[in-house]
């Protein structure tokens, strides 16, 4: 059985949940809530499927947060175009 190692970075699920409802970008947040679920005993598989995600996607962001941390399952821009912005001017 997977299980989310919160002992390791000095948390707790309940750190967890905090972090899915305070992070900034929407992928961020869904990484955190599943790592809370999963940690509340909730089935990895389940999980993925719930969110529409590949089980083996989320074991991948359990093993991640497990060896790197929580800073690891923050999302960051990789590359490819940026997205759109569209600029307002004052005249």
């Amino acid at each position: 059985m997977l299980r989310v190692d919160c002992a390791r970075w000095n948390q707790c699920p309940a750190d967890l949940r905090q972090l899915a409802m305070e992070a900034e970008h929407p992928r961020s947040r869904e990484r955190f809530l599943v790592l809370y679920e999963i940690s509340q005993g909730h089935c990895t598989t389940g999980v993925a499927r719930r969110g529409g995600r590949d089980p083996q996607t989320v074991m991948r962001w359990v093993h991640t947060y497990n060896q790197q941390g929580p800073q690891a399952m923050l999302y960051r821009r990789t590359g490819g175009r940026p997205p759109f912005v569209q600029s307002l001017k004052s005249n």
